[in-house]
């Protein structure tokens, strides 16, 4: 019955896949009302943005296992109900350390059901085109959600408050559940594949303790010894990670899967185009509003056409995969989403419209690109590993995500810092160096001429720190093209088995 109703299956997956990557992003637009109405401060502010993917990243290796052994759609169903829990505890949090808790419970239940959407899809498409076409719409929901999050975030804050960006998910929950308790097929796993809590708690401690590191780089005032302590942990662990799944009879993460070259360029893919995805997005939103001064419906109305564009050019991308193969398509996604990202640095002085276009083209070439990366890391696989594959491709996409809040976003906040010079006396403290949002809280409080000075100068810092993380995130994307130019040779085989 599952392969009549697999059409049907893909829109329950990827609807809840649509949940889990929207929450990625979708507090990019709410940020600056959020943080000033739970008085959060800049370091709760990253936090809150990256706690949700982190955790998700640190868990999803386990959680592909797990997956494996119990079965994908049992993994997927026990997910679901505690997505909604988590989402409403997150909408009615009363400060910013309960809602990053919230986030905590939330992404516990994405990753239970991140790596089972992928591997259901691929499960129920036995037909190799049909395969394609439907990880081209996996993809197209999954870069569209990261693309469309600030977007719809926007739009809910024209007329809710801000809790209202985690409320959405309830009810698509209630509504997805029964279907997919109905349609999704019962395959049972295998109860030979063990779960590995101590890998598990590993690549978590290893993955918090690296980016807390970087976290502390970005700040004004970081602790070297903070951030010394914080990334010998992260490296510490995360090399007993490998060490433990190089020696494991049942990796949780087989390293030898990137032996093959379009499978290990995929994943490389995946993160990097999600690190310059991220980091544009984070900037770009924050500049709109805090520089621009739009509201959060007109900067999410001038981010639509990123997500349109990558949803449109996604599962035509896996349409064309099997007549030009992965490595045009990914050759071609590339260049087009550095065009677009290069033209959005040329162009961010210049009307709207225009650096409208520049996201549409980026996201012409963003969709496209995670269609190639996707199928090149699922197909290039055994069938029996879904689950893990599954995983090692969702924590691409999340790792990049954290890393392009991390770095880029950090980059934002060093830029800021250091480039914002103050006259002698004319604030007090060192709060307005922290970020944009303290120096127009300041501002807020202060008679006219001195705040107009201060947010002068703050509008100007920030555009350097806009410049650098945009200018970075197109230098990357450039450098990444020409880098696969050299790796994916055009006689390496498409697919395999």
């Amino acid at each position: 019955m599952y392969v009549n109703n697999r059409w049907l299956i893909l829109a329950i997956v990827t609807s809840a896949l649509f949940l889990i990557v929207i929450d990625m992003t979708v507090l990019y637009t709410a940020l600056p009302r959020l943080i000033k109405e739970l008085n959060g401060t800049a370091a709760e502010k990253l936090w809150i943005i990256n706690v949700y993917p982190l955790v998700v990243a640190g868990l999803l290796p386990g959680a592909g296992m797990l997956s494996d052994r119990l079965g994908h759609r049992r993994l997927f169903m026990t997910g679901l109900p505690l997505f909604a829990l988590a989402s409403w505890c997150a909408a009615f949090s009363p400060s910013a350390g309960l809602l990053i808790a919230s986030r905590v419970f939330l992404a516990v239940a994405a990753a239970m059901m991140m790596p089972a959407t992928l591997a259901i899809v691929r499960q129920v498409f036995t037909d190799e085109r049909e395969r394609a076409l439907a990880i081209g719409i996996w993809a197209a929901i999954a870069s569209g959600a990261a693309a469309l999050g600030p977007v719809l975030g926007g739009l809910l804050l024209e007329y809710f408050w801000w809790g209202s960006v985690f409320l959405i998910n309830v009810p698509v929950v209630m509504i997805v559940f029964p279907l997919a308790w109905w349609c999704i097929p019962h395959i049972a796993g295998d109860r030979r594949r063990p779960f590995d809590l101590i890998g598990s708690l590993q690549i978590m401690i290893g993955l918090v303790g690296v980016v807390y590191a970087l976290k502390e780089l970005s700040h004004v005032n970081g602790s070297p010894l903070d951030i010394c302590l914080s990334a010998s942990l992260g490296i510490l662990f995360l090399t007993l990670f490998v060490r433990r799944q190089r020696r494991a009879a049942v990796p949780m993460i087989d390293f030898s899967l990137f032996r093959n070259g379009y499978f290990s360029s995929g994943v490389a893919i995946a993160i990097i185009s999600m690190i310059a995805l991220t980091g544009v997005e984070l900037v770009l939103t924050q500049r709109l509003q805090l520089v621009l001064g739009l509201s959060p419906l007109t900067a999410a109305l001038t981010l639509m056409p990123l997500p349109v564009a990558s949803v449109l050019a996604a599962p035509l991308a896996g349409m064309l995969i099997p007549r030009y193969g992965e490595r045009f398509i990914i050759l071609a996604g590339f260049t087009l989403s550095a065009s677009g990202i290069i033209s959005l640095l040329m162009l961010f002085n210049s009307a709207l419209v225009w650096q409208m276009v520049a996201l549409f083209v980026a996201g012409v070439g963003l969709g496209a690109t995670f269609t190639a990366a996707s199928t090149a890391i699922m197909l290039n696989t055994p069938e029996d590993r879904a689950g893990m594959v599954a995983a090692i491709e969702d924590v691409s996409w999340e790792l990049g995500g954290v890393l392009g809040v991390t770095l880029l976003g950090g980059m934002m906040t060093a830029v800021y810092s250091y480039g914002l010079v103050l006259p002698q006396g004319l604030v007090s403290g060192v709060e307005a160096y922290d970020s944009i949002d303290e120096a127009l809280r300041i501002a807020a409080g202060m008679t006219a001429e001195p705040a107009a000075e201060l947010v002068g100068l703050a509008h100007g810092a920030f555009d350097r720190a806009f410049l650098a993380v945009t200018g970075s995130a197109a230098a990357l994307l450039v450098l990444t093209l020409l880098v696969l130019q050299r790796v994916l040779r055009p006689q390496t085989p498409l697919t395999g088995p």
